[in-house]
């Protein structure tokens, strides 16, 4: 019997639950681990909720793609943030979040033994999805700043290579990749004929004026690049499992088998609430943003009394910091530790594919001020006492 668990087993576990089962050993933990926000969903989305019971059949199963009031939202929001048109080269299907958008894509596109081309560090969930489709990741290494390597990636390709994947806003770096990147990197998979797959689950997430830029949108992408978005960071939104990707038409038909057979329909009612989230005003999205900035802003000075014993990227977008600790020490016994001894919770860079040398995940976006100081100045504590022991 074991030998039927094979493909399972090259498939690395979830470190989030792993970490969960610690704090949960650990009463008073203060998390710096799973990548939520604080903030509730719109009310706007709670009002639409009585559309959904007002409709009888509604209880029934609805489009594979979703329901067509949706897409419509979807279609102008798309239009007027990320600039992707729409048209006849195109189409959105709605999806219970942005990782099942990643797995409809490489089941999508892929068969047992291609390559699909990840920039390290990686977001682990995009990883696993690859290793369980029985297609292989090739890892290709960020620059000191984490930026991409476009001249590293297409070096990268081979006549197996499926498609080049990018995070911007990045998971878990919080680095953006520039215009220019994107744009390079884009054009490297039309001249060799494989996807673009970005993830764009923290759009709405920049600061310092930083802008996000969808790929989508550059001229004459449609028939190549996949964008994938979610409603989990921005609207409050992570139990809903709500998500939505942007494919090339001819892509549907496989898409829709993927998603019929696991899902049959994203969640109606969950479908009626992104309807109404889609709807709030725009200070509900720049109020709870910009109270994360602030956060952010102090977690960033208090990390900046590490500079001797890590080193501090800077990133302006999404809500994370990736450091890189001077240490030999392995990252996550030290995450032990610190859950352990300090009370503060992080994720190791290991389950991100960086082996060499000790990381660290620092996501404050889940933080009021008050709570985010204290467990950044556990966290500072807590390194400069074990790195230096």
């Amino acid at each position: 019997m074991e030998s039927l668990t094979s493909r399972m087993k090259a498939v690395q576990s979830p470190i989030i639950p792993v970490v969960g089962e610690l704090i949960k050993n650990s009463p008073g933990t203060i998390s710096l681990g799973q990548g939520v926000v604080s903030y509730s969903p719109p009310q706007s989305a709670i009002e639409f909720l009585t559309k959904f019971l007002a409709e009888p059949a509604n209880n029934l199963y609805q489009a594979v793609e979703g329901i067509p009031p949706l897409l419509v939202a979807l279609t102008g929001k798309l239009s007027a943030f990320n600039g992707i048109e729409i048209n006849e080269e195109n189409c959105i299907v709605v999806t219970a979040g942005s990782n099942m958008a990643f797995m409809n894509a490489i089941l999508a596109i892929t068969s047992p033994g291609d390559e699909i081309i990840l920039n390290t560090p990686y977001y682990f969930n995009h990883e696993m999805a690859i290793a369980m489709a029985g297609c292989r990741a090739v890892l290709v290494e960020t620059d000191e700043n984490y930026q991409l390597r476009p001249d590293a990636i297409a070096q990268a390709i081979t006549p197996k290579t499926r498609a080049i994947v990018t995070i911007s806003p990045n998971n878990p770096t919080g680095v953006v990749y520039s215009e220019t990147a994107l744009h390079q990197v884009n054009q490297i998979c039309r001249t060799h004929g494989v996807y673009h797959i970005s993830d764009e689950a923290y759009e709405y997430f920049t600061y310092n004026g930083v802008k996000h830029v969808s790929p989508g949108a550059f001229a004459s992408s449609s028939e190549y690049t996949i964008s994938l978005y979610s409603l989990s960071k921005a609207y409050g939104f992570a139990s809903w499992r709500i998500g939505y990707m942007v494919i090339p038409k001819h892509l549907l038909v496989a898409v829709k088998k993927v998603q019929d057979t696991i899902l049959i329909c994203p969640p109606v009612v969950s479908q009626y609430a992104a309807l109404g989230a889609l709807q709030a005003k725009d200070d509900y999205l720049h109020s709870n943003i910009g109270a994360i900035a602030q956060v952010r802003k102090l977690v960033l000075e208090s990390l900046n009394r590490l500079q001797s014993l890590c080193t501090i990227t800077p990133a302006n977008g999404a809500f994370y910091f990736f450091l890189k600790v001077h240490t030999q020490m392995d990252a996550f016994e030290l995450v032990k530790r610190l859950i352990q001894e300090h009370k503060i919770a992080v994720i190791p860079g290991s389950t991100f594919g960086m082996d060499k040398g000790c990381y660290l995940r620092v996501a404050y976006g889940a933080l009021q001020k008050e709570t985010a100081k204290e467990g950044i100045d556990r966290l500072v504590q807590g390194l400069k006492i074990i790195i230096r022991s």
